[in-house]
C-alpha cells in the first residue's frame, strides 16, 4: 500500500475516525481529550472543504464533541446508530425494548466479568457496550468468548475491534453513516475519502468505494479494502495540514 497523494480540498467530502486516526490510542478511553493544534487544524480542514466534513466514530456524539471541541458539525457516533447532520439535526436509529433490555442484561454480566479480570474496562455508550482489554491481553479468550455467547443469544451483534469486544444494538454501520451523509448537501456530488485504522471502519471503506472514492488505513498494513496507507495519527496529521495548505 502507498501513501495517499495529498489532498484535494475541492474535490472531496472528507469522513475521518477519531481513535487511532486523530488521536492516538490510550489504555482507557476516557484518557482521550481535546488537543489544540488537531482541532484547530479540523477548523480549517472544514473550512477547505467547504463543510464536506464528517467524523464516524465508534464513541457517541457527546463525546466527539469533547474530544474534537465542537470543531465538526457532522458526526455519526457509535458505529452508525447516532448521527448528527451538517444542521445540527439528530438522526438517531431507534433500538426496541427487546434490544434495550438485552444491552442491560449485557451490562450486567460484563460488570461482572470486568471486577474479575483486572484491567478490563466496561464502556456502556447507550446504544452499545464495549469490552475493553487493552491492559490485560491475557483476557481476551475469556472477553471473546463471554461476548460471542451474548452476541448468540440476544438481538446484539458483536463487532470486534483492536483489543475490544463490541455488543451493539443491531443497526446502521459506518457505512451506512457515510452513505446517508453522501446523499445530503453539502456532501453529495462528490468524491468520499474515508481514513480509519480499525476493523469496524471497513463498512465505511467498502462504502467509499462503491460511491467512486478511497479508503486510506491507519497504522500497520493489513488485509483491507483501504486503497492508501497512512503509518499513524501524526501522519495524518501532517497530511490534512498539507493538503490545507496548499489549497490555501
Amino acid at each position: 500500500m502507498t501513501h495517499p497523494h495529498r489532498l484535494l480540498p475541492d474535490r472531496v467530502s472528507l469522513f475521518l475516525d477519531v481513535d487511532g486516526t486523530l488521536a492516538q490510542i490510550r489504555p482507557r478511553p476516557e484518557d482521550v481529550g481535546p488537543d489544540v493544534r488537531r482541532n484547530t487544524l479540523l477548523r480549517r480542514v472544514a473550512r477547505a472543504v467547504d463543510g464536506r466534513l464528517a467524523i464516524l466514530s465508534g464513541r457517541t456524539i457527546p463525546e466527539v464533541d469533547y474530544i474534537l471541541d465542537n470543531a465538526v458539525r457532522a458526526v455519526a457516533g457509535v458505529h452508525g446508530l447516532e448521527r448528527r447532520d451538517t444542521e445540527g439535526e439528530r438522526r438517531d436509529y431507534l433500538i426496541t425494548d427487546e434490544v434495550r433490555q438485552a444491552l442491560d442484561q449485557a451490562i450486567l454480566v460484563l460488570n461482572a466479568l470486568a471486577e474479575q479480570k483486572r484491567g478490563v474496562l466496561i464502556e456502556a455508550k447507550g446504544k452499545s457496550v464495549g469490552v475493553h482489554y487493552r491492559l490485560n491481553p491475557e483476557a481476551e479468550d475469556m472477553v471473546l468468548t463471554i461476548t460471542q455467547n451474548i452476541a448468540q443469544n440476544s438481538p446484539l451483534s458483536l463487532q470486534r475491534g483492536d483489543r475490544v469486544a463490541e455488543l451493539r444494538a443491531p443497526g446502521p454501520d459506518k457505512g451506512d453513516a457515510l452513505r446517508a451523509f453522501m446523499n445530503e448537501v453539502p456532501f453529495e456530488g462528490r468524491m468520499p475519502v474515508f481514513v480509519g485504522d480499525d476493523l469496524t471502519d471497513e463498512h465505511a471503506f467498502r462504502a467509499a468505494v462503491e460511491l467512486g472514492g478511497f479508503g486510506v488505513l491507519v497504522g500497520p498494513e493489513r488485509e483491507t479494502l483501504a486503497r492508501y496507507n497512512l503509518p499513524n495519527v501524526a501522519a495524518v496529521l501532517d497530511w490534512l495540514e498539507d493538503g490545507v495548505a496548499h489549497h490555501a
